[in-house]
C-alpha cells in the first residue's frame, strides 16, 4: 500500500495541480490589491480635489442668468397684467342656474277629468293641461242664464204696464177735460141764472140748484185732475220697477260672466313657453283651488344667480361680461352679461331677517345676488337645467375709475359741508 501510493505519487509528481494553482492565484491576487489600494485612493481623492466647480463653466452661468431673467420678465407681466386685468375679474362659485319657474294651480275645485301632458314635456304658451269635470260650473252658468232671461221678462213685463198706464193717463186727460167743461158750463149757467133770480124771472131754488151743480162740476175737476196725476206717477212708479229689473238683469249677467270663467277655468293652459316639471296630478283625483300640480319651466329663458361678497361688487355695473363655467360642461366657457343687481343683500330678504342690534356682534361678510343673463347656443342650453352650479368670473374693467370718482365727489362734497 505504501509502496503503491510512493508510486502514484512519483507518478503526478510533475502535473501540476489546477485547484492549487487556482488557490496560489487568488492569493497573489489579493496581495497586489491590498499592496495596490492605498496608492489608488490617494489618486482619486486628488482627481476629486482637481475637479472643477459647475459654476465655472461659462455655459452653466449663461443658462442661469437666463432662468433668472425668465422668472424676472414673467414675475413683471404677471404683476402688470394683475394689476391691468387680474384684479378686475371678480369671481364666485356660490352660483346657481335659475329660471322663473310658474306653477300651475286650479282656480277651482273638482275632480281632474283629463291630463293632456307627460313628465318633462315641452309645451308651448296656451296649449291645455288638465282639464277638471266642468258639469257642476255648466250648471250653475245654465242657472244664472234662467235668472237673466226672468229679469229680462220681469221688465218686459213692467213696459207693458207703462203702455197700458200711459192709456189710462190719456183717460185720465179726457175725463179731466170733461169735467173741466162741465165745470165751465155749470158757473155760466150760474153766472146766467143769477141776475134772473135777483129779479124774480127765476126762482132762487133753481139758482140753487145751479150753483150745486157748479160745486159739483168743480169737484169733478179736481177729482179727474188728482187721477190724472195718480196715473202719470204710476208710470214713474213702473219705470223704477224696469230698472230695478234691468239692475237685476245686470246682476245675473256679471254671475254669467264668474259662471263661465270658472267653466273656462276647468282646462288648465300653459302660461308660457316651457316643460313640464314636477307633476304630480293624476286623473281621478280631487284638487282644491290653490292646489300645485306641475311647473312648467322656462327653459329657454335660464339665467344664473351669483352671490357675490359685498367686497367684490364695488365695480360690477350691467352690462359687464361675464364668464360661466358650469359644473356638468366642464372645460365649455359659457359667456354671459351682467343683468342686474339685487337691491338687497340675500339676508334682508329672509324669512327671518338679522337684528345685529341685539346681543354680541361678529361681523360677517353679506352676499348680494348678483342676475346674469346667459348668452348660449341652443344645444348649450338644452343641457342647463335650473339648480346646476356654475362658476361665474366677471369683467369689472369697465366700472375701473370709479372708486377714485366716487372719492373725489365724496371730498368735494365733504368740502362743501364743511364750509
Amino acid at each position: 500500500m505504501v509502496l503503491h501510493y510512493a508510486a502514484s505519487a512519483s507518478i503526478y509528481e510533475g502535473i501540476p495541480d489546477p485547484k492549487k494553482m487556482k488557490r496560489m492565484a487568488d492569493h497573489e491576487h489579493q496581495q497586489d490589491d491590498a499592496s495596490e489600494s492605498p496608492d489608488t485612493a490617494a489618486d482619486a481623492g486628488d482627481d476629486k480635489a482637481a475637479k472643477p466647480s459647475p459654476l465655472k463653466n461659462p455655459r452653466v452661468r449663461i443658462v442661469l442668468l437666463l432662468v433668472l431673467a425668465a422668472a424676472v420678465i414673467g414675475g413683471v407681466l404677471w404683476y402688470v397684467r394683475y394689476q391691468s386685468v387680474g384684479k378686475f375679474m371678480q369671481g364666485t362659485d356660490d352660483a346657481y342656474i335659475q329660471a322663473d319657474a310658474v306653477t300651475i294651480s286650479p282656480k277651482v275645485s273638482g275632480y281632474v277629468d283629463k291630463v293632456f301632458v307627460a313628465d318633462n314635456q315641452q309645451v308651448k304658451a296656451g296649449a291645455p293641461l288638465i282639464q277638471i269635470d266642468a258639469r257642476d260650473y255648466r250648471a250653475q252658468a245654465a242657472q244664472v242664464e234662467a235668472q237673466i232671461d226672468v229679469a229680462r221678462a220681469n221688465a218686459e213685463g213692467i213696459r207693458a204696464q207703462i203702455r197700458e198706464q200711459q192709456a189710462a193717463i190719456d183717460k185720465a186727460r179726457s175725463d179731466l177735460a170733461a169735467a173741466r167743461s162741465d165745470a165751465a158750463f155749470a158757473h155760466a149757467e150760474v153766472a146766467r141764472y143769477r141776475p134772473l133770480a135777483a129779479s124774480g124771472a127765476e126762482t132762487r131754488e133753481k139758482l140753487s140748484q145751479l150753483i150745486n151743480q157748479a160745486r159739483q162740476a168743480d169737484a169733478q175737476v179736481a177729482a179727474a185732475s188728482a187721477g190724472l196725476t195718480s196715473a202719470t206717477r204710476r208710470v214713474g212708479s213702473l219705470q223704477a220697477q224696469v230698472k230695478q229689473a234691468q239692475a237685476q238683469g245686470q246682476a245675473s249677467r256679471a254671475q254669467l260672466e264668474a259662471a263661465n270663467v270658472n267653466v273656462g277655468a276647468t282646462i288648465l293652459r300653459a302660461s308660457i313657453d316651457g316643460r313640464v316639471g314636477d307633476k304630480t296630478v293624476r286623473i281621478g283625483q280631487f284638487v282644491q283651488a290653490g292646489t300645485r300640480m306641475m311647473s312648467i319651466v322656462p327653459v329657454q329663458q335660464l339665467y344664473v344667480e351669483a352671490n357675490f361678497k359685498e367686497t367684490q361688487v364695488g365695480l360690477m355695473r350691467v352690462g359687464q361680461p361675464v364668464t360661466l363655467e358650469v359644473d356638468a360642461l366642464p372645460g365649455v366657457e359659457i359667456r354671459g352679461h351682467v343683468e342686474s343687481v339685487s337691491p338687497g343683500t340675500g339676508a334682508q330678504f329672509s324669512l327671518l331677517p338679522p337684528q345685529n342690534a341685539t346681543g354680541n356682534f361678529t361681523k360677517i361678510v353679506q352676499r348680494i345676488p348678483v342676475r346674469i343673463a346667459i348668452d348660449a347656443g341652443q344645444e348649450t342650453r338644452q343641457l342647463l337645467v335650473p339648480g346646476m352650479s356654475a362658476d361665474v368670473t366677471v369683467d369689472t374693467r369697465s366700472a375701473k375709475g370709479t372708486v377714485q370718482r366716487i372719492k373725489d365727489e365724496q371730498e368735494q362734497h365733504n368740502e362743501r359741508r364743511e364750509q
